[in-house]
This record gives structure tokens, C-alpha cells and sequence, in this order.
């Protein structure tokens, strides 16, 4: 079974306030007061003009979206995260904007490489949330990431 997920990540109440005004949106709580937005097709189209380009690598990250998110940071710090796995193989996108400017990434590490899952992208841009990990995992499974295995499940569980 695989995993997939593209979306933004930040406290709770910045996210749930500054994502109010994009259409589509959903919230899903996390573990340790941070919170998950799943970049949909209909808050893509939302926050993208279409021939914006993304000079980061992602495959959702547009560049309307890299500006929107740079504001939203100036009330705490906000990730955009992507993953997709199929078999153990496959890779994570990260990065972290605060204060206004990116302060991490982009992160980039294929899962055929083998990294410590502390040092993932996901884990580091998690870590730089404020996100903290017990022993035995990761920030990734410290905040609930492994909960769900694809937007359209996070979507289902949510409740905004």
C-alpha cells in the first residue's frame, strides 16, 4: 500500500485564521497543537494562476502559493510537505517559511537512500514547528502523520 501526501503544516489556530479565506480548505488536527491543510485540487486552483511557476520542485507548490504561505509565517512558522511512497520506495519534499521568508529547504531526499527517519525532510521541517519525538520515533509519527495514507483520508477525518 502506498502513501501520499502534499499539504501545509502549521499551529493550529494560525492555520485554521489564515486559511479561512482560501476556498476548499480543510484543517485537520495533529498531535502536538500543529495542524494539516491537504493541498486539494480545489485549493490548488484556488491559490494558483495558471501559468505560475514553481521554482522549488514541488509538484503542488505554486508560486502564488509560496507567496501566500511567506505571509501566512509572519504569525509563527508554516511547512509545505509532499510524500509519496509505493513499497518502501519513493521520496519527501519539504520546507519552512517564518517571519516572512523561507528558513528551511528545500528539503529533497529519496526513501531508496537510506536516511535516519530523524533527519527525513518531513521530520526536520516538523522539528522546526516546534514538533518534538519520544523515543523509538520520529516527528513524523511523534505528530500523527502515519495516521492517514493519502489526502483523501485526511480530508474524510476532518472536521472543518
Amino acid at each position: 500500500m502506498g502513501y501520499e501526501l502534499q499539504a501545509v503544516v502549521a499551529g493550529d489556530e494560525l492555520l485554521r485564521a489564515a486559511s479561512r479565506d482560501v476556498a476548499g480548505t480543510r484543517v485537520v488536527p495533529l498531535g502536538q497543537g500543529l495542524s494539516l491543510m491537504p493541498m486539494t485540487d480545489e485549493v490548488f486552483d484556488a491559490v494558483t494562476d495558471s501559468g505560475s511557476a514553481n521554482a522549488l520542485g514541488f509538484w503542488r507548490l505554486s508560486g502564488e502559493l509560496e507567496r501566500l504561505l511567506a505571509q501566512w509565517s509572519a504569525a509563527g512558522p508554516v511547512a509545505y510537505v509532499e510524500a509519496e511512497y509505493f513499497g518502501g520506495v519513493g521520496e519527501q519534499r519539504a520546507v519552512v517559511w517564518a517571519d516572512g521568508a523561507l528558513v528551511l529547504g528545500p528539503l529533497d531526499a529519496p526513501t531508496m537512500k537510506r536516511f535516519s527517519r530523524a533527519v527525513s525532510p518531513i521530520s526536520q521541517a516538523l522539528r522546526r514547528l516546534g514538533a518534538r519525538r519520544s523515543l523509538g520515533e520520529d516527528e513524523f509519527e511523534a505528530v500523527g502523520l502515519d495516521r492517514h495514507r493519502s489526502n483523501d483520508d485526511w480530508i474524510s477525518s476532518s472536521t472543518s
